[in-house]
């Protein structure tokens, strides 16, 4: 794979409006944005996992072959990299799996060397403090990623967290497709989570579920919802229909 052409540096909107204009448009979102994680980064499978606050994950995709089966070892062992990505909020590259994942973890080690995977490389997938998933990538060959390539999975790990974000978020009318929008609207997003955390007593996780929600009750998007909070429209607090102006205070 190291013969592929030199692909330019990622942007979250580019990749974004690549997979949203693929031709492949029978595979869900998440599929795709796997597929340009392969075709990207000189990697041999990609997954994208979903977590709660309880530590449970679940594949929403993953490509064929022996990336599968990482995903599955990890879901049994309770442990590697994915699962230490999650828990910390930190990446974890893993260059050598013969070298480190026995001393690291033993049950998923000892399984994963039965494998072909050589590497993995695991990103978390967040907003602010709220935990959302791991990309997963992984390679039949030991190796570092290249400095690029670490740059280009980060901007991919974005995409994806917007991607999962979206998909529980309703669908737009017409205009700018709801995800590339969605890039422009992370930071708001992320600010009015926080300050509805505050208003209610709440976690940022919890706050932003009531975002959602909220959302989805009154059929508009989280950032048209996010922006009125900000600029103080919309006040959440534990009334009948869970919001208020300032003014009803």
């Amino acid at each position: 794979m190291s013969g592929q052409p030199h692909t330019p540096p990622a942007r979250v909107g580019d990749v974004l409006a690549l997979i949203l204009g693929t031709d492949q448009d029978w595979l869900p979102l998440p599929d795709r944005l796997c597929a340009e994680c392969v075709r990207r980064l000189d990697v041999d499978g990609a997954g994208l996992i979903l977590i709660n606050d309880q530590d449970n994950l679940g594949i929403v995709a993953v490509t064929e072959g022996p990336a599968a089966r990482i995903e599955e070892l990890q879901f049994a062992t309770g442990e590697g990299p994915c699962v230490d990505a999650a828990r910390t909020g930190r990446p974890v590259l893993q260059p050598d799996l013969h070298d480190t994942a026995v001393a690291r973890w033993p049950g998923f080690g000892v399984e994963v060397l039965t494998t072909d995977v050589r590497a993995i490389f695991a990103f978390p997938l967040q907003i602010g403090a709220i935990r959302i998933g791991v990309l997963d990538l992984c390679r039949d060959a030991p190796g570092h990623l290249t400095q690029a390539q670490l740059s280009d999975a980060l901007t991919l790990a974005e995409a994806a967290t917007l991607i999962l974000l979206q998909l529980q978020d309703r669908p737009h009318g017409d205009g700018v497709h709801p995800m590339i929008d969605s890039v422009d609207n992370h930071a708001i997003v992320h600010q009015a989570t926080g300050m509805i955390a505050i208003q209610l007593g709440v976690s940022l996780a919890e706050s932003l579920l009531r975002l959602r929600a909220h959302a989805y009750a009154s059929e508009l998007s989280m950032a048209a919802i996010a922006a009125d909070v900000v600029n103080r429209k919309t006040r959440f607090d534990d009334s009948e229909g869970g919001t208020s102006l300032p003014h009803e205070q």
